[in-house]
């Protein structure tokens, strides 16, 4: 007796169909998104800039309360669009071209050089901290030491370390920001002191601002601990690792009080604004109330108080400015 099979059809037409629509619905999509943000690249919506206040940063009357770990916030609201107002910089702020400089040290590439390099070794630098002794703490590959960086269109001079220190003779040379930056002065320290003998030279105790100086050549060589650049809960150079990070967003002024008689000043500031939202202390404000706002947000009005400062307070002709954009963290 034949049995009938009963063959249930295949689904792929649907499937493929329902494929198909998926993707026409998402060309759609970016293209009206494409489209909206061509028509209106600012991403705030009109209601939102219709409320935007703008605030002039680094003001003289702020806060008399001074952030620091034990600070809080009485309570927490939304964000009011409050936006930083700093001072465009005229044209000549620029970094431009040092006089006599042939090209742009600044693009370039890393090759690997165990000729010239390393310029120090770790083990004879006092001022090394346990941290940064990659080395010493068990590091078997030390080929990390044989980079330098190559310009595209010329070549860096050989270090010398004593031309450096004739560059540097009566000068502030400041790293601030973060132990990342805090890395790149004790590199500098341990390229510079060599030459110094050991009772020529000194070393200030770790606190937020810590120099290293040099008596013969009347320099210094700094770093000071900001991580967020504008004045934070976090400013304390041991004790800084918070729950709640709080800053004012419109004041560098107690950090600036020490940095802007440096004549030579290495900025960073990145890693510290991805870990988590940030609370917003105005200095007006006078209730101890926060606003909330994402990482990214709270960089863009920090680094809008730090650009107000560079731009109304540096004269290109006797200070130079640098910043760090980004870097790997320690851990890597």
């Amino acid at each position: 007796m034949m049995q009938r099979w009963n063959r249930k059809k295949p689904h792929f037409p649907i499937l493929i169909l329902l494929f198909i629509l998926f993707i026409v619905f998402t060309i759609l999509y970016n293209e009206l998104n494409i489209r909206q943000i061509n028509e209106d690249p600012d991403p705030v919506s009109r209601n939102q800039r219709a409320s935007i206040t703008y605030v002039k940063p680094n003001l003289a009357k702020r806060a008399s309360e001074v952030l620091d770990r034990f600070s809080t916030c009485n309570s927490t609201r939304e964000y009011s669009w409050r936006r930083i107002g700093w001072v465009d910089p005229s044209p000549n702020l620029g970094r431009g071209r040092v006089d006599g400089e042939s090209c742009d040290v600044f693009s370039g590439k890393w090759v690997f050089d165990n000729r010239s390099h390393p310029l120090y070794s770790e083990s004879e630098c006092p001022y090394m901290s346990d941290q940064l002794a990659c080395h010493k703490h068990g590091r078997a590959d030390l080929l990390y030491q044989y980079w330098r960086w190559q310009p595209h269109d010329c070549n860096l001079k050989r270090w010398n370390v004593k031309e450096m220190w004739e560059k540097l003779r009566g000068k502030r040379l400041m790293f601030v920001g973060d132990s990342l930056n805090r890395g790149q002065w004790i590199s500098m320290v341990c390229l510079l002191q060599s030459v110094i003998p050991a009772d020529k030279r000194s070393m200030s105790p770790n606190a937020e601002l810590t120099i290293f100086r040099a008596e013969e050549y009347n320099a210094t060589v700094e770093f000071l601990w900001a991580p967020l650049l504008v004045e934070s809960n976090s400013d304390d150079p041991v004790n800084h690792k918070l729950a709640d990070r709080i800053i004012r967003p419109d004041s560098v002024t107690r950090h600036s009080s020490q940095w802007e008689h440096a004549d030579i000043l290495v900025f960073n500031s990145y890693l510290w604004w991805r870990q988590g939202p940030v609370k917003l202390l105005w200095s007006d404000e006078e209730n101890g109330a926060c606003e909330e706002l994402d990482g990214l947000g709270a960089m863009e009005l920090a680094m809008g108080a730090w650009a107000d400062w560079v731009a109304s307070k540096v004269d290109p002709q006797k200070k130079r400015v640098f910043f760090v954009t980004m870097s790997p963290t320690h851990l890597w």
